[in-house]
């Protein structure tokens, strides 16, 4: 068995990235969704998950922006954040030991959490997110 190695590195990231986009594009339910919103745009995304990724796990901070603004009219809901963190877990553990990824985990999460709360808020109201 091969041994899980720390998240330490933009190396690290992009291996985390990379591999986790991989699953997600060729799972049924959120295959479809994310190859139909960013089309062609796969490397331009990827890059922009590296960044976000190695300022959060890393403290290197690469990224500005907001997270969420591009998720907020998406025609997700619950499943779909369930789908997205098991699969995001199961890539973590497949791959990473440690804090880092411990903490990959528990962001990964908190983010799902607040993203289905915001969705749901949008769809549910008039108001548009400050992007």
């Amino acid at each position: 068995m091969k041994e899980k190695k720390e998240i330490q590195s933009v190396e690290d990231i992009r291996q985390m990235v990379d591999s986790f986009y991989g699953r997600v594009r060729a799972d049924g339910l959120l295959g479809p969704i994310f190859d139909g919103i960013i089309q062609d745009r796969w490397p331009v995304h990827l890059e922009k998950m590296y960044r976000f990724w190695q300022t959060v796990l890393l403290a290197e901070h690469t990224y500005t922006g907001n997270p969420f603004a591009p998720h907020a009219f998406m025609p997700i809901g619950r499943e779909h954040f369930e789908r997205w963190v098991g699969i995001f877990k199961q890539n973590i553990d497949a791959q990473f030991a440690g804090e880092r990824a411990v903490e990959a985990k528990w962001r990964a999460d908190k983010m799902a959490e607040m993203f289905q709360m915001k969705i749901a808020y949008y769809q549910n109201s008039n108001a548009h997110p400050i992007v």
